[in-house]
């Protein structure tokens, strides 16, 4: 069993009107589920390299009436690559991703940069209960002292599912 969106994001603390960012939004199922808790005048924000992903999570999005969703081309691996302005978001959301990442420092600073003070960051990625190759995996203190050097702080650690870790940080 796979993590459940809703339920993880229900741990961030999310209300109407905040703006996220779904660093690496994929598949968008997190996107999805963050734009219908934040409501008309909230908004999403999903970064992602792949191109094709983000063409079928907008029409996702669409389809479901959901207009408060914008996708957006972009590294998150390099500081400035979201596109992003400087402590726009409430909230930032990184599933599925940091074993993709060769650069975590930068990527946990990309998510500073645009996380503004005292907002906050869930984490939520593969654990060794997983079908990943234990070699690609990140160990979860691995995730929380990468964050914790580039300028967040632990608020809790959860079960983000069968085979995934779930962290929540506030950006200090």
């Amino acid at each position: 069993m796979f993590s459940d969106p809703g339920a993880n994001i229900a741990k961030l603390g999310v209300t109407d009107g905040m703006r996220i960012v779904d660093f690496g939004a994929g598949s968008g199922f997190y996107s999805i589920e963050a734009a219908k808790k934040v409501g008309a005048s909230g908004h999403i924000y999903a970064v992602d390299v792949q191109k094709n992903l983000l063409g079928r999570l907008r029409s996702m999005a669409l389809a479901q009436g959901l207009k408060n969703i914008e996708v957006i081309w972009g590294n998150v691996e390099k500081i400035g690559g979201s596109k992003l302005k400087d402590g726009i978001a409430d909230r930032a959301i990184v599933s599925n991703i940091l074993f993709e990442i060769g650069k975590m420092d930068d990527f946990a600073l990309e998510i500073k940069r645009v996380v503004k003070p005292g907002g906050k960051v869930m984490v939520v990625e593969w654990d060794q209960a997983s079908h990943m190759p234990k070699e690609a995996l990140v160990p979860k203190a691995k995730a929380e002292t990468t964050f914790e050097k580039c300028g967040f702080k632990l608020e809790q650690s959860f079960s983000a599912g069968a085979s995934h870790y779930g962290l929540i940080f506030a950006r200090t």
